[in-house]
């Protein structure tokens, strides 16, 4: 008793109070807009490993980018998670992250997958999905063909203003310049079967039900209904074929989900252990296995059948800082083409 009275002297003569003195951080509030009933298992097993209680709050990107700026400096939030390099990059340009330095991060992570305030965990690749009977393979092998006359009235996309679509519009406009990029967004929507809608699922669909001959869609959309027992998505599956665009040229567009610590952050301790966490052979193998998405992470194993079915490809390799900065020209390019 009498150790514990001078512990708690000193701690008072030093301005603390024993219950956060030298203590690490017990808890962990995230902001997140990935919305993934499978990212259940990956904050459980982060508090069975470390003992960190997660505190999570799910919304929409721009609720929870508002909700930050108007907390300011007291806000509880810790981590801020979210889809789409141009997402992230917007939540960046806000300058609610905090740089963080990890010997971890930074081993584990690829250089063109991570900036110096916000991390990319998983990856999914912009896919070409067509319909044997209404278009022939070799129509479809790259995203620049999509703008090819030969396809008037085939092509169905969701809307061009969606993240997605902006990112790959940004990829365009640093591999094949700005007037092309232009170029390519006329003819896509001069090729429209129908007037963009939906979501990426609505896009496979509607090429099996030949409503289109071809569409774009974020891979992991296949790979769920590739995975799926139900019926009428087996059969969805077996009336459309993928292709992995570009792969004589500069790759597949790839886009990622990501997260980075804030600048306010209150438990930067458990911050970092929990970025760090993501990148983990466990976590990177359930966003894999859970949600149909590749690590980002080399060599982690896989247990995926439709990933594996899949197969390897040539993916673009372009920074995703980088992608970021072209991201408002490409929304530019579109509202001139009229891609709504």
């Amino acid at each position: 008793m009498m150790k514990k009275a001078v512990v708690t002297a000193l701690l008072a003569a030093l301005g603390m109070t024993g219950t956060n003195a030298f203590a690490a951080d017990t808890e962990l509030n995230i902001y997140s807009a990935r919305h993934y009933q499978t990212d259940e298992a990956l904050y459980a097993n982060f508090t069975k490993q470390t003992g960190i209680k997660i505190n999570r709050i799910e919304a929409k990107e721009d609720e929870l980018l508002e909700r930050v700026r108007n907390e300011g400096a007291n806000s509880p939030a810790d981590v801020f998670i979210t889809v789409d390099a141009s997402r992230l990059a917007k939540a960046d340009e806000l300058g609610i992250f905090a740089p963080v330095k990890s010997a971890t991060l930074e081993a584990r992570i690829p250089a063109h997958l991570r900036t110096d305030n916000w991390f990319s965990y998983s990856t999914r690749a912009r896919i070409v999905v067509y319909n044997p009977e209404l278009v022939k393979a070799e129509q479809v092998q790259t995203y620049e063909q999509l703008a090819d006359p030969a396809l008037k009235g085939k092509v169905c996309t969701r809307s061009g203003s969606h993240p997605y679509n902006l990112s790959l519009g940004a990829a365009l406009i640093q591999h094949d310049g700005a007037e092309q990029t232009e170029k390519w967004a006329s003819g896509v929507v001069a090729n429209f079967a129908r007037a963009p809608k939906g979501g990426d699922t609505d896009q496979i669909k509607a090429v099996a039900a030949g409503e289109c001959g071809v569409a774009i869609a974020n891979s992991y959309y296949l790979a769920r209904l590739m995975n799926s027992d139900k019926k009428d998505d087996q059969a969805v599956v077996a009336k459309i074929k993928a292709v992995w665009p570009n792969q004589q040229s500069w790759g597949t567009h790839i886009n990622v989900s990501g997260a980075g610590m804030l600048k306010h952050a209150p438990h930067k301790e458990a911050a970092v252990k929990f970025l760090e966490y993501l990148a983990s052979d466990e976590a990177q193998a359930y966003f894999a296995n859970g949600n149909n998405e590749w690590p980002v992470v080399a060599g982690v194993k896989v247990d995926n059948p439709a990933l594996e079915k899949l197969g390897s490809f040539k993916a673009d390799t372009l920074p995703i800082g980088d992608l970021a900065k072209t991201v408002a020209d490409a929304q530019k390019i579109y509202d001139r083409a009229g891609y709504r």
